[in-house]
């Protein structure tokens, strides 16, 4: 799955795979989608598309190696001067019917890797290792009553509304597949967190 298309978004290019094993069997595989926000898509050029670079962020746009770069590194780094939606899509198919399997667990598991990968600073994550604390969203902050669009017709959902730095949504699409989606909440005025199924002619 994916964000529906629209004008505010770009797509980054091939998606993030991550796999467990059991054995010689895979035990889950989920597949990520990450995004370029336009907050002025009319106007690329436009300084509100720009994004606060970190140290490390400003010295690799701004640093020309005395070598040539192949296209692809030169996208990526340009790329590094605007917002993206980090991973923001996660399709997940989980082969048992553990508590792994679950839309709740899913989604609370996608919030918090999103949550320690693009936003430590702001929870108070000291560098290291993660250790589980209270900036982390729990179970209990999922509600169970929410809707999604996919395919263009309204579907039940499960969301996550409590955290202070980002929002979720989620769907079980099948009983070992689910799809989540966790936008930051600054960016939520820009996106409509509705999803489609990708194929090669629409993508």
């Amino acid at each position: 799955m994916g964000l529906v298309p629209q004008p505010t978004i770009e797509d980054t290019g091939g998606p993030a795979i991550t796999e467990v094993t059991t054995g010689a069997e895979r035990a889950q595989l989920a597949v990520s989608f990450s995004y370029t926000l336009w907050r002025n898509p009319h106007d690329r050029a436009d300084p509100v598309n720009l994004k606060n670079l970190t140290p490390y962020e400003q010295a690799a746009v701004e640093t020309i190696p005395p070598w040539p770069r192949p296209a692809w590194l030169i996208e990526y780094v340009e790329r590094m001067r605007y917002p993206s939606l980090w991973e923001a899509v996660r399709t997940c198919w989980t082969r048992d019917g553990s508590e792994c399997t679950t839309l709740s667990r899913q989604l609370v598991d996608h919030t918090n890797y999103i949550l320690t990968n693009q936003f430590r600073e702001e929870s108070g994550v000291a560098p290291g290792p993660t250790e589980e604390g209270p900036w982390q969203v729990r179970p209990s902050s999922v509600n169970t009553a929410a809707t999604i669009e996919i395919n263009g017709d309204e579907v039940p959902a499960f969301e996550i509304d409590t955290d202070p730095f980002v929002y979720a949504l989620g769907a079980q699409l099948r009983s070992d597949v689910v799809a989540t989606v966790v936008i930051a909440r600054e960016h939520l005025p820009y996106v409509r967190p509705a999803l489609h199924t990708r194929t090669p002619e629409t993508d």
